[in-house]
C-alpha cells in the first residue's frame, strides 16, 4: 500500500446537472482537509490511470449513474461509495449527510466492502461459431425482449449444456443477485440476497403459467438459442449496451472474471433498504375500529 497521509478519491456524476453539481461541490468543501481529490468526473468518463492509483469512488446520483460507474470502476478493482440522489437508490446506500456523518470510518476501513457478482454475455452468429460480433459485462442484467411489434418470440434455453426449457412470450431476463431487485422483480421473478453467488433465469410475460422463475449457480454457462423472433428483437445489458438478435444467434451468459466493489452502509441493512424503498414485508394496514 502506498505510503500516503490523505486517502485519495474519484468522484462521479452528472456534473450538467445543476442539483448534482452542487452536491458534488459541497462535498468537496467537505473533503478538502480529509482526502485527496484525484478526479472528478462525468458519469461515462474515467481514466484507468487515474483510477488505478485510487482507494475509493465516489459516485453521486441514482441506480443508473452507480450502474454507469460502476462497469468502468469495477475494471479498476476500486470500491465505490453511492451516494443516492435519484428516486429509488438501491445501489446508491449513502445520503450525503450519512457520507458526512461516516465518512472516516469508510475511508479508514472500518466500513465494510461487499464483492458483487457480475455478468459476462456474448452473441454468436450460430453454436458453432468461434467468434462473438457483441461481448458486455452486466451488473443487473442481460434481457431480450421480443420487439416493436410485440409479438410473442420462442427463444430455448440451456444450462451447462444440458436443455432447460423451450420459453415463447415476450423475452426473457438473466439477473445477477444485484439485478434482481430491477427488471427481474417487475417481472415476477425472486429477491436474492446481493452478496450471493448465483444467476435467475426469469420470463417476461411466458405463454405458460408453468413457467416460474429459476435460480442457478453463479458458476453455470446459461445458452439461450433464438428459434424464433420479431422485427427489432433486442438484447440489451443493464439498459445501457444493445444489440438486434436474428434468428439462429446463440447468447451466451457466464458469470464475469471480475467483481465491483460496494461499500455498504452501516446503518442499514439491505432488509432495510427493502423495507424502505419498496415496502417489502409491510404490515398490513388495517382498518381502525370504530369505538362503541
Amino acid at each position: 500500500m502506498r505510503d500516503k497521509k490523505l486517502p485519495r478519491l474519484a468522484i462521479f456524476g452528472h456534473l450538467k446537472k445543476r442539483k448534482v453539481s452542487e452536491v458534488i461541490g459541497k462535498f468537496m468543501n467537505f473533503a478538502e482537509d480529509k482526502a485527496e481529490i484525484a478526479a472528478n468526473y462525468g458519469i461515462e468518463s474515467c481514466s484507468a490511470d487515474v483510477l488505478n492509483n485510487c482507494d475509493f469512488a465516489v459516485v453521486f446520483g441514482g441506480d443508473g449513474s452507480i450502474i454507469s460507474a460502476a462497469r468502468n470502476l469495477s475494471k479498476a478493482g476500486v470500491p465505490m461509495i453511492g451516494v443516492n440522489l435519484g428516486k429509488l437508490g438501491f445501489l446508491a446506500e449513502f445520503g450525503v449527510s450519512e457520507l458526512e456523518q461516516y465518512f472516516n470510518d469508510i475511508v479508514s476501513g472500518k466500513a465494510a466492502i461487499e464483492r458483487r457478482m457480475m455478468l459476462e454475455c456474448k452473441v454468436f452468429d450460430s453454436y458453432n461459431s468461434n467468434s462473438a460480433r457483441f461481448s458486455s459485462s452486466a451488473i443487473n442484467d442481460v434481457f431480450i425482449t421480443s420487439g416493436q411489434l410485440h409479438r410473442m418470440i420462442e427463444l430455448k434455453i440451456a444450462v451447462d449444456g444440458q436443455p432447460v426449457a423451450s420459453c415463447v412470450g415476450d423475452g426473457l431476463i438473466i439477473s445477477t443477485p444485484t439485478g434482481s431487485t430491477a427488471y427481474n422483480l417487475s417481472a415476477g421473478g425472486p429477491i436474492l440476497d446481493s452478496s450471493m453467488q448465483a444467476m435467475v433465469i426469469t420470463a417476461i410475460c411466458p405463454h405458460s403459467l408453468s413457467f416460474r422463475p429459476i435460480v442457478i449457480g453463479a458458476d453455470s454457462r446459461v445458452e439461450v438459442f433464438c428459434v424464433r423472433l420479431s422485427d427489432g428483437t433486442t438484447i440489451s445489458i443493464d439498459g445501457h449496451d444493445s444489440l438486434l438478435l436474428q434468428a439462429g444467434d446463440v447468447v451466451r451468459i457466464d458469470r464475469a472474471k471480475r467483481a465491483f466493489l460496494v461499500v455498504n452502509n452501516p446503518l442499514r441493512t439491505r432488509w432495510d433498504t427493502l423495507a424502505a424503498k419498496l415496502s417489502w414485508a409491510e404490515t398490513p394496514k388495517y382498518e381502525k375500529e370504530n369505538p362503541a
